[in-house]
């Protein structure tokens, strides 16, 4: 084969792969750019901290609403009783599942064999696992069927 007709052979075998590399890259920002969007976000969703919200609820309602400063004050006044009967609520709650997860677990393992006990219990601990990486923010919750 002559020196030339390789010589095209890369040229074009380069133009090619190069278009190949841009075409990948273009569709896989499309893609990242469609799921965003699609979510109503242009940047991964950081968690919301409750204070910073707080304070702009506050700063909003004084100024739409023209509240005086005693008023922002009672207006905070609310807003911590209110937290705090949440915080109550969550904990009453969290207490009253967690007996009924430990009464499930109980009644699970009546129906195992000893030797299943063992599976379950390590079993549990990856999904536990999981769930805690899931709260982190790592990602959907993995379905392992």
């Amino acid at each position: 084969m002559p020196k030339s007709k390789i010589s095209a052979f890369l040229y074009l075998l380069v133009v090619f792969l190069s278009g190949a590399l841009v075409g990948a890259f273009s569709y896989r920002l499309y893609m990242v750019q469609s799921v965003l969007s699609s979510r109503g976000a242009t940047a991964p969703a950081r968690k919301a901290d409750p204070e910073e919200i707080r304070r702009t609820i506050v700063a909003d309602m004084r100024d739409k609403i023209k509240l005086d400063n005693d008023q922002v004050e009672q207006l905070n006044k609310i807003f911590d009783r209110t937290r705090d009967e949440f915080d109550e609520h969550h904990r009453k709650w969290n207490e009253e599942g967690a007996k009924i997860r430990d009464n499930q677990v109980a009644a699970i393992k009546a129906i195992l064999r000893p030797d299943q006990i063992a599976l379950y219990d390590k079993y549990r601990a990856e999904r536990d696992a999981m769930r805690k990486q899931h709260r982190k923010g790592g990602g959907p919750f993995p379905d392992k069927r």
